[in-house]
């Protein structure tokens, strides 16, 4: 299934982007028209929990000789993630917001 196939299954999502390169490439932005976007500030990935996931999974992921194996190892990491770091990411966005509008949409501690 490609990102078009996929968003167009989600009738009605709102979607919040954070600025990575893909997402500013004009046909990707013609194509997000058609759907409901929030604003982002550009320096504010913290307000991004999966950040946080990607590099928890960053640091315990194991060497890999092949895409293969990479692949395997990035599935079984996501597998066993522990639920309770998702709650308290979850938890914390309020305070990130916060944080993230006190700082004008800068860097902040999270």
């Amino acid at each position: 299934m490609n990102c078009k196939q996929y968003l167009n299954g989600l009738p009605g999502a709102v979607f919040q982007l954070d600025n990575a390169h893909p997402h500013t490439a004009r046909v990707f932005q013609d194509f997000l028209r058609q759907f409901q976007t929030l604003p982002w500030p550009a320096h504010s990935l913290d307000l991004s929990p999966v950040e946080h996931v990607w590099d928890q999974l960053k640091r315990q992921m194991p060497s890999c000789h092949s895409v293969h194996d990479l692949e395997l190892a990035v599935q079984d990491l996501w597998a066993h993630l522990p639920q309770d770091n998702i709650r308290c990411l979850i938890n914390s966005m309020p305070d990130c917001v916060a944080a993230c509008i006190a700082a004008g949409g800068g860097p902040t501690r999270y």
